[in-house]
């Protein structure tokens, strides 16, 4: 018969514990959490190519062709409030981890400490102490006087990875954060560059409006001359006059709007309200570049708002079990080591003086449990809230792609039907012009002609501005700006 060679017998208090975590394992409760779904479609719908390529790994600078435009971004992304708060909350967030990875860490400190105390003679203490000599036949000092110098030191084992898991959350949601202020990034940067269009349109409209204008001036002075000559009549040189006020109301309007959109550009760029430089003279002609939209699936590592949600979801996951763990026992070290004595010309003396402590602790959740269960619960909730999140967040940055390039599609062909309509109604006012000088058109044709014109390129104004929004937007929806 072999004999074994140890004969190691596990000590009964071992046994305890073993079994009181087993008994605590078995009434945790747990909650299964579906999967995230992140599936996307391989091509965009009305996409005309399979092409990878995404115009979103573009740097602003270089998608944006206009100084005047790119300075202005320059100046936000250092001045703007809004992001300088952000900037703080991801510094906010990175110490967070910090803190968190201090906490599974052993804390280490040092101690001094002095104290008087003086104990009734008839007790236990203070007739011990009257009776024990401590050196050349004197008894304890009375009041009796304690000093003590050392270091001390306490540790939470993290077994469960309890403490773990809440610094890993921390570094999530830092992540998180430096995806949020990505993404407020990208939406300044559109904000801006569509302000700034709706400036040069608001230009654009100012000066359609005076030249306009100028073209009803002409024909008012030219009916007035023959309403003298007998050859009109006072209703017609009414109706004009109405016209030009009617336009001239409409130019203060848009100069209103200019300075309303001036001091909101301002205001993103972070400064007291000034002139915004720019030159509208060329808006009409601007050049609008093709956009490469790549594949959905490229939202997902392009788009700093999918990235965000996915880092919370992350750090809900790890919430949840570090929530867990809640349940499963604390093990706790103490110790401390230094040097004590009732007179301070004896604390050097050693090891006489020398004091020392060394303890272990379990501390594990057993009845009134309830606190405990409702965080774990709150826990699944929010990380389920998150998968919602995470998810709808996938679902609108596809359907915001979709929108855009219909958008971008359409406006293109609308643009060139009201080109075509701005180009026959401008040659309808010379020939009306001329009829009306040879008396051959009354004042309401001039009238009406002059004012569809008048409509058709203020509205061609508008439409290119949509098409510059919807190219600046379709950029932001694909995850362009922030890098």
């Amino acid at each position: 018969m072999i004999k074994p060679i140890f004969n190691y017998k596990i000590p009964q208090s071992a046994l305890a514990v073993l079994l009181a975590v087993s008994v605590l394992q078995s009434c945790v409760p747990t909650r299964t959490i579906r999967s995230e779904k992140t599936d996307l479609p391989d091509t965009f719908s009305n996409a005309t190519t399979n092409d990878t390529t995404s115009t979103a790994l573009i740097q602003w600078k270089s998608f944006f062709n206009d100084e005047d435009l790119t300075t202005l971004i320059d100046s936000a992304l250092v001045r703007n409030q809004e992001l300088n708060i952000m900037l703080q909350q991801v510094d906010i967030a990175r110490n967070e981890i910090k803190t968190r990875k201090g906490e599974y860490l052993p804390f280490l400190g040092i101690q001094a400490a002095g104290e008087v105390e003086k104990v009734g003679r008839y007790t236990s203490q203070g007739a011990n102490d009257a009776t024990t000599e401590i050196k050349d036949g004197k008894e304890f000092p009375e009041p009796l006087t304690n000093y003590k110098v050392g270091a001390f030191a306490t540790w939470e084992l993290d077994v469960w990875k309890k403490l773990r898991n809440a610094k890993k959350a921390a570094a999530m949601e830092y992540l998180s954060s430096v995806e949020g202020k990505n993404f407020m990034v990208t939406n300044l940067i559109a904000e801006i560059a569509n302000s700034y269009y709706e400036l040069q349109a608001l230009d654009s409209k100012l000066s359609i409006l005076k030249q306009n204008l100028e073209l009803q001036n002409t024909g008012l002075r030219t009916i007035r001359l023959q309403k003298e000559a007998a050859k009109a009549t006072e209703l017609g040189v009414q109706r004009l006059e109405a016209e030009v006020y009617k336009n001239t109301g409409e130019l203060y309007a848009v100069e209103q709007e200019i300075v309303e959109v001036q001091n909101q550009l301002n205001f993103l760029l972070g400064r007291m309200p000034q002139p915004i430089v720019r030159n509208s003279d060329t808006f009409i002609e601007k050049k609008i570049d093709d956009i490469n939209v790549g594949i959905p699936s490229q939202l997902l590592a392009n788009r700093p708002d999918i990235r965000q949600a996915e880092f919370e979801l992350q750090a809900r996951k790890l919430d949840t079990k570090s929530a867990r763990a809640n349940f499963y026992p604390n093990f706790t070290l103490k110790a401390g080591l230094g040097l004590e004595s009732f007179n301070l010309k004896y604390i050097t003396e050693t090891p006489a003086s020398v004091m020392y402590g060394l303890a272990g602790d379990m501390v594990a959740p057993l009845i009134n449990r309830n606190a405990i269960k409702a965080t774990y619960y709150n826990a699944n909730d929010k990380q389920l809230q998150a998968i919602f999140d995470y998810e709808k967040t996938i679902l609108n940055a596809h359907i915001e792609v979709l929108n855009g390039m219909s958008k971008i599609a359409n406006l293109a062909k609308s643009y060139d039907q009201k080109e075509k309509q701005v180009e026959a109604l401008t040659n309808s006012i010379a020939i009306t012009n001329k009829l009306f000088l040879s008396a051959r058109a009354d004042y309401m044709e001039v009238l009406l002609t002059q004012r569809d014109a008048l409509e058709s390129k203020l509205e061609l104004v508008e439409t290119k501005k949509e098409q510059l929004l919807a190219h600046v937007n379709l950029y932001k929806s694909l995850g362009g700006g922030w890098k």
